[in-house]
């Protein structure tokens, strides 16, 4: 167990899999109980860290339908004493040419990673008033510049670092806010279903050449989420192996 971490109620979202995944495995390993949520059942992740001795429970949500996530706050509200830390990880990624993409391609897009995030986010700071607390919410490098074929993607992950700002300002000092923006991370999201030969070739061509571990991004949370991160909100901290460096 890490120190300062033990105790804490932690609640992670996108846990099925991926940079969620991985996160709620670390926060566990370090001491924390997680709750895992999901679209998808996380009974898998909740396995693992069981079966090494971490304590966790999963439950299953859509980011995308307010009552869902309504209801996993109630659930929050009713076995968490406090919630010390939500790490926001539930995302979909969308290549697709402007003229191709439909409205309900953007809308799918924007609810997953702009809405989504936006409620999360909302009820976790409600369930954190009169205590401390800290967000992390996941964007993405290309929250710094655009990318051809990725406009809705590219706008919802800005759209985060816009709210992440917003609630760093409104709740300080008692609540931390920050974002993580990963570059690319050998997870499903860089599958040939999600992103073209092309582009992984071209996410490739950063300093260090090669694509991140989803503990990489874990390991960072877990530090924004304990003791040693106490002067830091309203950023955008940038694990991306040098593909952008604003």
């Amino acid at each position: 167990m890490t120190q300062g971490y033990e105790g804490m109620n932690v609640l992670v979202t996108g846990a099925y899999r991926g940079i969620g995944a991985a996160c709620a495995k670390v926060f566990a390993k370090a001491g924390a109980h997680v709750l895992c949520a999901d679209l998808n059942d996380p009974v898998e992740t909740v396995d693992t860290i069981r079966a090494a001795d971490g304590t966790a429970e999963g439950i299953i949500c859509d980011v995308t339908d307010e009552a869902s996530i309504l209801e996993l706050f109630q659930h929050v509200n009713t076995h968490f004493s406090t919630l010390n830390a939500v790490v926001n990880c539930a995302g979909i990624i969308h290549e697709r040419g402007l003229l191709e993409t439909t409205t309900s391609e953007f809308d799918q897009v924007m609810a997953v990673n702009l809405r989504g995030s936006f409620i999360i986010g909302r009820e976790a700071i409600r369930a954190m008033q009169g205590s401390k607390g800290r967000v992390i919410m996941i964007a993405s490098d290309l929250s710094y510049y655009g990318r051809e074929s990725y406009a809705p993607y590219v706008s919802s992950k800005h759209g985060v670092l816009g709210l992440v700002r917003c609630w760093a300002k409104e709740f300080a000092p008692h609540i931390l806010v920050n974002a993580l923006c990963p570059g690319p991370i050998d997870t499903e999201m860089l599958a040939a279903e999600n992103m073209s030969p092309e582009w992984r070739a071209k996410e490739l061509e950063i300093p260090l050449a090669r694509f991140g571990q989803p503990e990489e991004i874990a390991e960072m949370a877990l530090f924004l989420a304990g003791p040693n991160a106490a002067y830091i909100t309203g950023q955008g901290i940038g694990v991306n192996g040098g593909s952008i460096m604003p």
